[in-house]
């Protein structure tokens, strides 16, 4: 676009300059208020972590030239960050690893409103109930367990029984992992407080292992430290498909019992955000079939889109057990939840 210039009188060569100068302001200006987005940076705070996420977010990166500032941390911690924050929070977007994080932030009046183009690209079960946040994949629990220390025969019919005496010291637990967190709320809504407090002082009396997160459970398993252990499904699909000798295998409990509960992975619009144009064009962007697809095998887990082919190694969702009950239950449940685990002790 640029020509050689040509030896002009300085009058005409300060006019030229001139128009010039106004010409560019022009286009600058045009092209700031017709995609604003390509010039902002975004701010999100991830409870997924970096490895699961970040290739999504450098592709979105790639193709829109929108910079991405993330920061990382376990999804309850995210939440209560924001919630600190309150207006003064830099994040625009929170991806939380489960429900419970953003439907607190929801209770709490704090996301905003997502668009029809966003919530139209899952079914009704995989959002929140007043449209403030939008499922991006979907995961299930399982029982990891030991194949050489563990009879297939011998592993439990339901959740329920992992405090009989028969499984004491030998199930690893994640008392911190916002998963773990997100299936108590939902064995509080189907059994109650009080009943869900029995079974965590059980679990706790029978001295099941604390690791930090769903992964050194399954490491731990593997190498035969513990039994068994309470996780999400994609963790050892991931640990198989580096070291396919491994002993060790899921186990999903039969007939819709809530210890193979159904979780998705979630996303939402911050409402002090000053980027809403460009944080929706993020939430757009999670949902459309490219990075569905990445997403769904950079994370071995459930596209939520319908018509994107699911990672290999996973069974089909029809297939599964799996429990699916209201994602909404598990919004809005993130302290009681906390407060019934620390009454436990199982975090000891």
């Amino acid at each position: 676009m640029h020509s050689p210039l040509q030896r002009v009188n300085p009058t005409r060569r300060l006019a030229r300059v001139t128009v010039l100068v106004l010409s560019v302001g022009l286009i600058a200006t045009a092209c700031s208020s017709d995609s604003s987005q390509e010039s902002a940076n975004l701010t999100v705070y991830s409870g997924r972590g970096e490895d699961l996420i970040q290739p999504v977010l450098d592709l979105f990166e790639e193709r829109t030239g929108i910079a991405v500032d993330v920061r990382y941390g376990s999804s309850s911690e995210m939440a209560l960050l924001i919630d600190t924050e309150g207006e003064r929070s830099p994040a625009d977007v929170f991806i939380s690893q489960s429900p419970g994080a953003v439907g607190f932030l929801e209770q709490q009046d704090r996301l905003e409103l997502l668009t029809d183009s966003i919530i139209g690209r899952v079914s009704d079960d995989f959002s929140g109930a007043d449209n403030r946040w939008v499922g991006i994949t979907g995961r299930v629990r399982v029982l990891v367990y030991n194949t050489d220390a563990v009879d297939p025969a011998d592993l439990p019919g339901s959740f329920l029984e992992l405090t009989e005496t028969a499984y004491a010291g030998r199930v690893g637990v994640a008392p911190g992992n916002g998963s773990f967190q997100d299936f108590v709320t939902a064995v509080r809504s189907d059994l109650g407080d009080a009943a869900t407090l029995t079974w965590l002082r059980g679990m706790a009396a029978n001295g099941s292992p604390n690791y930090p997160k769903n992964s050194a459970i399954v490491d731990a398993v593997a190498r035969g430290e513990v039994d068994m252990g309470l996780v999400n499904h994609y963790y050892l699909v991931e640990a198989l498909e580096e070291d396919p000798s491994l002993p060790a295998a899921n186990h999903v409990f039969p007939e819709g019992d809530l210890g193979s509960l159904l979780i998705v992975s979630a996303a939402a619009i911050l409402d002090s955000s000053d980027n809403k144009d460009a944080a929706t064009d993020l939430l757009e962007f999670l949902l459309s079939d490219d990075a569905q697809a990445l997403s769904a095998n950079a994370e071995k887990e459930y596209p939520l889109v319908g018509g994107i082919a699911q990672p290999e190694g996973l069974l089909p969702l029809d297939d599964l057990a799996a429990a699916v009950i209201d994602l909404n239950v598990l919004a809005g449940g993130l302290s009681g939840t906390q407060e019934l685990i620390d009454q436990s002790d199982l975090s000891q």
